[in-house]
């Protein structure tokens, strides 16, 4: 196969001084940065060397097996693969780790307890621990038809109705709106005297999709309802979103990623004309409200590892903290029985009943999980795999590698080279994957694109192979032709290729 294709994306690079134009302009409102100043120009060029795509497929680049650079975990693969610490963090920083560790893992219990220190769950939630969502911090999975649906919820919002209300949107104020009645998320479980808010259903249809060697696939098409609603039922124009939780690995790393850097990828009037309209996301930071780049949750509504922290603590456990201080978490005033339940703030230990120092000790633990070191990744079938992977476009949104502020506050994600296969920017994915929702400046059919690294590993950490958003995807062939929109022309590229050459591709994700 030629390496034709591959030598366009490379020369594309060659556009993001054109495209910084764009960039400059996404930024120029919001006052984001458009070019990196904690490097000199020659470290710049340097860090542009290394970050442009390769067109050597004929073995592993150099440093390619350390995914997360220096941070990089080369313990060996086993369900825990996911709960390491950073392999470059000092000595004296891994007390922190092993605090917030017992922190993500610790059971919170209905108000008033006995154990003080651990009370204040809910009183409507939908887990009672991060870990709980996060199983061997890794990604959540559909119920399955369980009865539990513990690391996946529904998010309840609708979206502006008025010119006011657009405003907010559009100054990051908001990022939508909630349901009068069942706030921001459903919640399927309560404290004791309280009824839960309900129960999600799943229904399946399956759809054959036959490939270009004649080969058929079946795809799931989920169905979500709410039933049972506890408090009447949801506004009409109230959406209903579903989503799995995420793997923990490299979140400070990925905080780590200089906004300029990503903000180069951004082409959202599609200036290239390459069908990629990557578009940045802008939000505002929980605790100074000043306005940052999106990049964590599945429509990037968080900046930050503690923002993404924080809404965990508030709307799924129902714990407040200094960024989100609502003892009664996701209640509305609809909820008045829920409003009047007794919280878990002890004066003594705060005004929250997650102080900061929790939080502090939960998000250095969420920013230091280390990413696993690549398995066979000079191995001929992977690089094959590779070279596929590159020369079908998937790497226009799975960016392959970035380098790391050097100027960070944690020096363990300082200056790292680092491989996690995603723009972090939103992309129409098309109206199989649309779910209707908005979510700041993400529409009802966009979706951050998921960063990669160590996604080979999710059936043996997390002990199932369930992908995208909602898990409806059963492999990573279903997951790949899931994909439309902007990702349609990569997705029918990849239909199209044999079997073998399927095989190949899915080989190297299973490296990453």
């Amino acid at each position: 196969m030629s390496h034709t294709p591959v030598r366009r994306l490379i020369a594309s690079a060659a556009l993001c001084a054109m495209l910084a134009g764009f960039s400059a302009a996404i930024a120029a409102g919001f006052d984001l940065p458009t070019k990196r100043a904690d490097l000199s120009e020659a470290d710049l060029k340097r860090v542009a060397d290394v970050t442009r795509p390769t067109a050597d497929f004929s073995k592993a680049e150099q440093y390619e097996a350390m995914q997360a650079g220096a941070a990089t975990s080369i313990n060996p693969v086993t369900e825990d693969s996911f709960s390491h610490i950073s392999a470059n963090i000092p000595f004296e920083e891994e007390q922190q780790f092993r605090l917030g560790n017992a922190l993500f893992r610790k059971l919170w219990v209905s108000a008033p307890s006995s154990t003080r220190a651990s009370d204040g769950l809910g009183p409507l939630f939908n887990a009672r621990s991060c870990m709980s969502c996060h199983v061997n911090d890794g990604r959540g999975k559909p119920p399955e038809g369980g009865p539990s649906a513990t690391s996946m919820l529904l998010r309840l919002a609708r979206a502006a109705k008025t010119a006011e209300e657009e405003k907010a949107i559009a100054q990051a104020d908001v990022v939508n709106f909630p349901d009068p009645v069942y706030g921001h998320q459903l919640q399927d479980l309560a404290v004791p005297g309280l009824a839960a808010e309900g129960k999600m259903a799943i229904s399946y249809s399956e759809e054959p999709v036959t490939l270009g060697d004649g080969e058929t696939v079946s795809l799931r098409r989920p169905s979500y309802t709410v039933e049972n609603p506890a408090y009447g039922p949801l506004d009409p124009a109230t959406t209903i979103s579903p989503r799995v939780a995420s793997a923990m690995i490299g979140l400070g790393l990925i905080e780590a990623i200089p906004e300029a850097d990503i903000l180069a990828h951004a082409d959202p009037d599609d200036a290239d004309g390459d069908g990629i309209s990557g578009k940045a996301a802008i939000v505002r930071d929980h605790r100074s409200g000043k306005i940052a780049l999106g990049r964590f949750g599945w429509k990037t509504q968080n900046a930050t590892v503690r923002d993404q922290s924080a809404d965990a603590f508030a709307n799924d456990i129902g714990i407040s903290t200094p960024d989100q201080p609502n003892a009664q978490g996701d209640c509305t005033k609809a909820e008045e029985k829920c409003l009047d339940m007794p919280t878990g703030v002890q004066k003594r230990l705060g005004a929250e009943e997650a102080p900061g120092p929790i939080l502090d000790l939960v998000t250095f633990y969420s920013e230091n999980l280390a990413v696993p070191a690549r398995r066979k990744a000079s191995f001929p079938e992977t690089l094959r795999g590779k070279r596929i992977f590159y020369e079908t476009g998937c790497i226009s949104c799975h960016v392959p590698k970035f380098v790391t502020r050097r100027d960070t506050p944690d020096k363990a994600q300082s200056f790292q080279l680092i491989w996690p296969y995603s723009d972090f920017l939103l992309h129409d994915m098309g109206d199989g994957l649309a779910d209707g929702q908005q979510v700041g400046l993400a529409s009802g059919r966009e979706w951050r694109t998921p960063p990669l690294w160590g996604i080979g590993l999710t059936r043996t950490v997390s002990g199932h192979s369930f992908f995208l958003h909602d898990g409806r995807a059963r492999d990573l062939t279903e997951a790949i032709l899931w994909h439309g929109g902007e990702a349609e022309k990569a997705r029918n590229a990849f239909s199209s290729l044999s079997k073998d050459d399927r095989e190949a591709l899915i080989t190297f994700l299973e490296s990453l």
